[in-house]
């Protein structure tokens, strides 16, 4: 068994700062990948599992979304895809026993990386109201508990139902068809909270919520702007993508308030180049922009363009602009009136790096722009993402190799999920052949998106909750008025593979429901399952986990939720009010899942046949294939939006929170940062060394982190994290940044994106205070 980690977490005065670094992976980095493989899993156990790591006839990487190559390498992971591997894959155990050892009030005074460190999760454990221990229940009594409060409630409306992106499409269009059975459509997600900005802009203009670009257009592309991203961490095998792209000629431009090793320099370490030779130079730009200042960039590579167009003639796509798009006029004229010097103090850029950038544009014959939460989360992302939109359609970069939009998801199928029915706001098509396929009539009404749930919860109008994967207390913003909520709530229910902040924070009740990961073996029907996952390019593949599970009666998340439709439906016949399927068949057939599919979501024919032996099934994209826009008119829409960006108060800075090198999103594989020069501690807060002298501290002190929000009714609200370390970095004046979910309480619950409701956590106002 491998050892565990121990029980005194990491004293986190002992953070120590170095050098940050300018390049990224190489050899540390397959050293790091197999220390901690080796850790958690053995030699043997490391090597059967990485070598099915993305492989045709394997498993799905549990960590980020970045499609892979027809062709695969032997070695078909990246660095953090390995740690995600063996956070899953670890031979470490929870059972009954140890948590009858530990208090939840025990558990509750450890950080995040202690708790997930702990190992896999073996036995559904059940808190009883008042207690002070978790203690273990068989299957069939927690499915019964949670069928009866299911059962038990006035109104479905008081349900949530939350998931993560690591849920399959077989698991998560039943986890649909339950809630929407149930009468409700309560379905918030992970994309919530880092992509809704993506689908809001992207569904107006272009009239499809995904990108428009495959694995063979990165490679194409003539122009990649990458912004708001640090592809080193996020979804390193993107550098590859990139360094393939570099060699056929492309040029990079980077755009992030901080410089990231990933994007600077890559030693690609499956390569003699990457290994001995130095490596490759990506960004041939690094556009160091002030936070939220990308829709400013955008509108001067906008205005950049047209007045190139007015001096030259050869600058637009005429056909295009013509034959598929509408309300260039008005966005033209928009562009005319913006002011340069608005355009400068905006980005902090000055008009001749603007205009550099703009340059890069108008020469490149396919320009795509990718981006991640550095543009999402902001309250102006979806105007941004918009004119990220404009600028590329000016050039007919829409529906043509080597260009179009590239929203870099994270998890690794939360586009999937999206696609087969996770979604709080369901169109009618979608419920009206969701109704047709199992006999009943879904709802209607919108359900509750994440910060819409959480106030609920907080209001006490939430009886019931259920996390589908994720960690959603330590995911979601304002962290102290969601430890608030969760306690009101009835009944908390979390399906997880290993302990996470949200099991010891619970509600009145609470149920912990342990479920077989994407490296297990799934054995159902007297037959190994295999179940789908949707990259970030909509492309759709099986996954199949070849381990044992870490008990042997762990129960699939289909096999959960089928037992749970069982338990809730199954009684009442053939009653139009709930939907009909044979749950034990579902559950013992996956396939049967995906023929539903197949009839209910457009563009899965034949789905089984299409992902058969290793085959890809790519999802059809009307703007991409034949330059079709289901808008209102049919055409990809110019849209005009007023520039917006952050004002940062004298004396505050503007905080964005962001991931360290040792982190998949709320799970921490350790108290390092080895790119930004941060090792044994994540308290700590990056800021311009002229900021921390201005406001009279030196380097290395420690300060607490005081957020200041002014709401819509002008009330002043303050948010506080205590003890961060300042460290000197080169970001820009007046901005900061910091770890989540360590950050996540300064995120003001009511702080969103317009439209689209995602939180602000790359626009965050703080202060910082001396400590007594």
């Amino acid at each position: 068994m491998a050892k565990k980690p121990p029980h005194r977490d990491i004293d986190e005065a002992r953070v120590r700062v170095t050098k940050a670094k300018s390049v990224a992976v190489g050899v540390p980095a397959v050293l790091h990948a197999l220390k901690i493989s080796q850790e958690q899993m053995g030699v043997a156990r490391s090597v059967q599992t990485l070598v099915r790591v993305n492989q045709k006839e394997g498993f799905d990487c549990p960590g980020c979304a970045w499609p892979e190559e027809d062709k695969r390498h032997v070695a078909e992971f990246c660095e953090n895809g390995a740690k995600a591997v063996a956070e899953e894959a670890t031979l470490r155990r929870i059972g009954p026993e140890f948590f009858a050892t530990h208090s939840v009030d025990d558990l509750r005074g450890h950080d995040d990386w202690w708790l997930g460190q702990q190992g896999r999760l073996t036995h559904p454990m059940i808190l009883d109201e008042g207690a002070t221990h978790y203690r273990p229940l068989d299957w069939d009594a927690a499915l019964r508990e949670i069928a009866e409060a299911l059962r038990g409630l006035d109104d479905p409306d008081e349900a949530v139902f939350y998931t993560s992106g690591r849920t399959s499409n077989e698991a998560a269009f039943l986890y649909q068809l339950l809630v929407r059975g149930l009468g409700t459509n309560n379905l918030p997600d992970c994309s919530n909270m880092c992509h809704e900005s993506s689908g809001s802009a992207l569904s107006e203009t272009i009239g499809i919520g995904k990108g428009t670009v495959t694995i063979e257009d990165i490679h194409d592309a003539d122009l990649l702007i990458v912004a708001g991203q640090n592809p080193g961490t996020n979804h390193p095998r993107m550098l590859s993508a990139l360094e393939k792209a570099k060699r056929n000629g492309a040029t990079i431009v980077a755009v992030n308030p901080l410089p990231e090793a990933g994007l600077l320099r890559f030693e690609n370490p499956q390569t003699v180049r990457g290994l001995a030779l130095g490596g490759t130079t990506l960004a041939d730009h690094f556009v160091q922009i002030r936070l939220g200042g990308d829709q400013a960039l955008f509108h001067a590579i906008g205005k950049h363009l047209l007045e190139a167009e007015a001096e030259r003639g050869d600058v637009l796509d005429h056909d295009f602009l013509a034959q598929h798009t509408s309300g260039f006029e008005a966005y033209r004229d928009a562009m005319a009136d913006a002011a340069w010097p608005a355009l400068v103090e905006a980005t902090g850029l000055s008009e001749a790096e603007l205009r550099r950038v703009g340059e890069a544009v108008r020469t490149s014959r396919a320009t795509i722009v990718c981006w991640a939460m550095g543009l999402t989360q902001h309250k102006h992302s979806v105007p941004t993402l918009r004119d990220v939109v404009n600028v590329l359609l000016l050039q007919g970069n829409i529906g043509r190799r080597g260009a179009g939009v590239c929203p870099v998801r994270g998890h690794s199928n939360v586009q999937g999920d999206r696609t087969v029915g996770i979604y709080e706001k369901p169109s009618a098509a979608f419920l009206d052949a969701l109704g047709a396929e199992f006999g009943f009539a879904p709802p209607r009404k919108h359900g509750y998106d994440t910060v819409e749930a959480i106030r609920a919860m907080r209001d006490g109008r939430v009886r019931f909750f259920l996390g589908m994967g994720g960690n959603f207390v330590s995911a979601t913003p304002d962290t102290a008025v969601v430890e608030a909520a969760m306690p009101r709530v009835d009944l908390t229910v979390h399906v997880s593979t290993k302990l996470n902040r949200s099991h010891v924070v619970p509600g009145r009740r609470a149920i912990i429901l342990p479920t077989l990961g994407r490296t297990d073996r799934d054995r159902r029907g007297g037959a190994e399952q295999r179940v789908t996952v949707e990259d970030s390019m909509g492309a759709v593949h099986a996954s199949r986990g070849r381990l044992a599970p870490p008990s042997e009666d762990l129960l699939s998340e289909v096999a959960i939720v089928a037992r749970l439709c069982d338990l809730v439906f199954g009684d009442a016949g053939d009653a139009a009010s709930v939907p009909s399927a044979d749950w034990a068949a579902l559950e013992a057939d996956y396939a049967l899942i995906r023929g539903h599919i197949e009839r209910v979501v457009p563009g899965f024919d034949d789905y089984e046949q299409r992902i058969d032996k290793g085959r890809t099934l790519h999802l059809p994209n009307g703007p991409r294939d034949s330059r079709r826009f289901a808008t209102a008119d049919g055409r990809a829409r110019f849209t005009v939006n007023p520039l917006e960006y952050p004002r940062i108060p004298d004396g505050r800075l503007l905080l964005q929170t962001l991931r360290s090198h040792d982190q998949y999103n709320t799970t921490i594989y350790g108290k390092d940062d080895r790119y930004r020069g941060i090792r044994g501690g994540r308290r700590v807060v990056l800021v311009h060394a002229e900021d921390i002298a201005a406001a009279g501290f030196a380097e290395g002190d420690v300060v607490d982190l005081v957020s200041e929000w002014r709401s819509p009714d002008g009330v002043l609200q303050e948010r506080r994290a205590e003890a961060f370390r300042l460290v000197p970095y080169p970001t820009p004046r007046g901005n900061a940044a910091a770890y989540y979910p360590e950050t996540n309480v300064l995120v003001p619950l009511d702080s969103v994106a317009d439209v689209s409701g995602t939180p602000t956590s790359k626009s965050v106002i703080v202060r910082l205070d001396r400590r007594d």
